[in-house]
């Protein structure tokens, strides 16, 4: 039975990453790459068929591929992500939100673009 319900809760965490990352797809203040990674790690624990498939995705199974050997972002996805976190924060600037918000919503944009581009990039070889 707690085998069950595990393998349940892992796939309910790979459909709801998966749901955000198709719902970045169409909103730039919210990531597609992460969420897509965090559908992958969940399905790996839960659902086989799953990771095979996001593995082998022509769009996302790259940038799986990537994460798993090396731990690594490609340059490109680097500027992709921080063009549009630039972007988000641009766009929330003009929204009537209260500073403690806005001063914690920007502080969260730094610490993820300071990771982000001292993540590793993929060897030339496995580069698309």
């Amino acid at each position: 039975m707690l085998a069950r319900t595990r393998t349940v809760l892992w796939r309910l965490l790979a459909l709801a990453s998966l749901a955000l990352a198709v719902v970045g797809l169409f909103l730039p203040v919210l990531p597609t790459v992460p969420f897509v990674l965090l559908a992958a790690w969940a399905a790996s624990r839960g659902w086989p068929a799953l990771d095979a498939w996001l593995v082998s995705h022509a769009h996302f199974g790259p940038a799986i591929r990537q994460w798993r050997a090396h731990g690594a972002v490609p340059r490109r996805a680097k500027w992709i992500a921080t063009l549009a976190m630039s972007g988000s924060a641009l766009v929330l600037l003009f929204l009537p939100v209260s500073g403690w918000l806005r001063g914690g919503v920007y502080a969260v944009l730094v610490v993820v673009g300071i990771w982000l581009w001292r993540r590793p990039e993929p060897p030339r070889a496995v580069i698309r």
